[in-house]
């Protein structure tokens, strides 16, 4: 059994590949730790910078115990992770943080939501479908046009669809793949917000400034933080964040995505359980970015500071994008992140540059 804090030289275990886990892993080396990486594919953006890659489903019995031999204390980069291997983890005996009751709870937008309203803060009105007469019925509760989204699964706009009157429901039910689903009332706000929280094993919690994000296709382009004029709101927003974060134990960074309405109150649209997209702003306008302060949390180590030194603009690089890198490198006041993965496929996030904004 691991004895926190953590000291440097010790091993943290990450579940994903992807960038996330890369940039985890490479904060994680600069405060003196090991890092290892399981993953299904055996040439991972976080296994190449890694000191171990475990080649091996997320359901795979010996590489989970290879996994937990070999570390201290294991977290996940993404939220498809299964549940039951958070849960195989910990019976092998490993410190998994987040646990996996945070994971099961926002693994079912159902259940999210009725979480979020358990916990004190709002939500839009929504229905859980299980078939075509809840969507219908759910149409005629709540209006249109609604959004239907799968209830597990599904990220940058994937798994869910627009039903803009109740002539469309059958096609939005074909299009989603008939899974359980919920339906979610159309949210009048002015802006997105997202707030990128942390809290560690000793209970402290930390918020860094609200940045405010801009989609287009369902895929987030960039994120302005902290957000302009966003003062009023901040308070409001750290307070969510904290209820959410000790309503679940939680034990890492979480993003709360937040619509804000045009009369100051916030929505949580979702919760996503891990290093979010909208916090890679940190990285270069904070003393210590969301990388650093998740591995701070899970190996038990005291919250940095999460005041932003300096404004931000983060946009995302996406597929072909990525090769507008020489210019983005020539310009003195952007940050180049690139992910290491190969084919920039169409809408493949292939890195994000933060550009530094003077003060206002």
């Amino acid at each position: 059994m691991a004895t926190f804090p953590l000291p440097p030289g010790s091993t943290i275990g990450i579940l994903g590949g992807g960038q996330l886990g890369r940039m985890l892993a490479l904060a994680a080396a600069r405060l003196g730790f090991d890092t290892a990486v399981l993953d299904p594919e055996p040439d991972s953006p976080a296994g190449r910078v890694a000191a171990l890659q475990v080649t091996a489903g997320y359901d795979d019995e010996d590489g989970l115990r290879r996994l937990a031999e070999r570390c201290e204390a294991i977290t996940f980069e993404f939220e498809n992770v299964p549940a039951a291997a958070l849960e195989r983890l910990v019976a092998l005996g490993a410190e998994v943080a987040p646990g996996p009751r945070a994971l099961a709870f926002t693994q079912d937008r159902v259940a999210e939501k009725r979480f979020v309203r358990e916990v004190g803060a709002e939500t839009v009105e929504f229905q859980p479908v299980d078939g075509l007469e809840d969507l219908i019925s759910g149409l005629a509760r709540l209006g249109t046009p609604a959004l239907l989204k799968t209830r597990r699964e599904g990220y940058d706009g994937k798994g869910q669809a627009w039903v803009r009157d109740r002539a469309d429901a059958a096609a939005a039910w074909d299009s989603i793949g008939g899974r359980p689903a919920v339906l979610e009332a159309r949210a009048d706000f002015v802006r997105e917000l997202s707030v990128i929280a942390a809290r560690g094993r000793d209970g402290a919690v930390a918020c860094y400034p609200a940045g405010e994000n801009r989609h287009a296709g369902g895929v987030l382009r960039t994120t302005l933080a902290p957000a302009p004029d966003a003062g009023a709101v901040q308070p409001a927003a750290e307070a969510v964040a904290r209820r959410v974060l000790e309503g679940l134990e939680y034990v890492g960074v979480l993003g709360l995505e937040l619509f804000e309405l045009a009369d100051g109150r916030l929505l949580v649209n979702e919760i996503a359980p891990r290093v979010h997209n909208t916090g890679h702003w940190t990285q270069d306008g904070c003393a210590c970015d969301q990388f650093e302060q998740h591995v701070r949390a899970v190996a038990g180590w005291p919250l940095g500071p999460t005041r932003a030194l300096v404004p931000v603009e983060m946009e995302n690089l996406l597929g072909p994008e990525v090769e507008r890198w020489p210019g983005i490198a020539a310009d003195p006041s952007a940050r180049l992140h690139l992910y290491g993965k190969g084919e920039p496929r169409p809408g493949r996030k292939m890195g994000h540059v933060n550009r530094l904004r003077p003060p206002a």
